[in-house]
């Protein structure tokens, strides 16, 4: 039986609760019961989605949205507070003084720049990761948090899942014993999202200049705008996009913040002619102590959806977005452990049911705006997980092993 099998037929017959929230917690730099007003910069579908979970998250207030785009700023003022601000110009944001905080959930080549305004304006962050868009970023980044002292939490929200936190636990109690290889995945079966055609995009209700910012100026593109991942002025392909996440929780286990090399390998099986980043890739990260990593995506079959599996000398450690499932090796002495939590993959095995990530992640972030303290992924963690990313997309667009540089 395979693993992916053993893990439905255990899915089907558990159905564990998930915790429930604490409260926030009493506030050195904000009142227990004071209201923290937040404005969402870049309220595409994803901002939109993290906007529904923050407003369950008690003691805020969405005070202010900002779009490019009229529809999407349309949505976006239907779930803000019915007298927020709504704006396509995010520095009229930032200018407010009534505002505490900003949610970017804007394209990726956006997010520092956004970042580095939010904390010039003295405005704590959430910020959708990847957090930067090339590796000369992170230290302008370290910078302004450092110079504003502000909380930047990266929309890197395993960190805040209860499982992985557990099983960063038992890793740590030397449950598997050396770890010298993890493997990463995340697939998706969807070869209609990489064909082109009428996207319904009106030219006249979008900023387009705005949208681009920095990025080399272009004629308007639909599909370059619905599709920007993509695209390498925009984004950075599957593994800024997706490989990030499994790398950043790689990091956090075993204790690591950069690859000392890379090589990757991929292409675009069924995109050809419509995207620039590859469609399937294959990325080997090699770090310090002995330890690799190889991250497997595609957008062609959702074989094994998204996980993480570290490969140890006493047990393996299974984890994906619903639970994780330790095995030990035949020889060792090692006891078997589990919990799952999601019951009701979403997308194939991409998302589950429970637990409610984002919530986590977001009340998270704003206890911590409340106390002033570290969030649970913080800016040095997503720069680093950014950063392995790129260290990949070098590899593969040069076809050549990258290595780490510290300059």
């Amino acid at each position: 039986m395979t693993r992916a099998t053993s893990r439905r037929a255990f899915l089907e017959s558990s159905a564990l609760a998930i915790p429930v929230l604490s409260g926030l917690e009493t506030a050195r730099g904000y009142a227990a019961g004071e209201t923290i007003t937040v404005g969402c910069l870049g309220t595409g579908g994803r901002c939109q989605g993290l906007m529904r979970s923050l407003a369950k998250v008690p003691g805020v207030k969405i005070a202010a949205v900002c779009d490019v785009y009229d529809p999407h700023l349309a949505s976006a003022r239907k779930l803000a507070d019915p007298q927020a601000l709504a704006t396509k110009h995010f520095h009229e944001v930032l200018e407010r003084k009534d505002i505490d905080a900003v949610l970017i959930g804007a394209p990726d080549h956006w997010h520092t720049p956004m970042t580095i305004a939010a904390c010039q304006a003295g405005k704590d962050v959430y910020v959708e990761k990847p957090v930067t868009h090339d590796l000369g970023e992170g230290a302008r980044l370290l910078q302004a948090r450092d110079d504003s002292k502000r909380v930047i939490q990266v929309g890197m929200q395993q960190r805040s899942m209860p499982h992985i936190q557990k099983a960063y636990s038992l890793m740590h109690e030397g449950r598997l014993g050396r770890v010298f290889r993890v493997h990463l995945t995340w697939n998706r079966g969807g070869e209609t999202r990489m064909r082109k055609g009428p996207m319904g995009v009106d030219p006249h209700a979008l900023l387009w200049k705005d949208f681009l910012g920095s990025a080399p100026d272009q004629p308007f593109d639909e599909y370059r705008f619905r599709n920007w991942r993509w695209f390498w002025d925009f984004g950075g392909g599957i593994l800024t996009d997706l490989m990030v996440h499994w790398i950043d929780v790689a990091h956090w286990f075993l204790g690591v913040d950069h690859p000392e090399k890379a090589a990757a390998f991929g292409d675009q099986l069924a995109s050809k002619g419509v995207w620039q980043t590859p469609d399937t890739i294959q990325c080997v990260l090699e770090y310090p102590g002995e330890s690799q990593a190889h991250f497997e995506g595609t957008f062609s079959n959702a074989h094994r959806g998204a996980m993480i599996t570290f490969m140890g000398t006493q047990a393996t450690l299974y984890i994906d977005r619903g639970g994780f499932i330790l095995t030990p090796e035949p020889s060792s002495k090692a006891q078997p452990e589990s919990w799952i939590l999601g019951t009701n993959p979403k997308r194939g095995l991409d998302f589950y049911d429970k637990p409610d990530a984002e919530l986590f992640h977001l009340t998270n972030w704003i206890d911590r705006v409340r106390d002033r303290g570290v969030p649970a992924a913080p800016v040095e963690a997503g720069i680093a997980a950014a950063a392995a990313a790129h260290l990949g997309n070098q590899a593969f667009r040069s076809g050549q092993v990258a290595h780490w540089t510290s300059a």
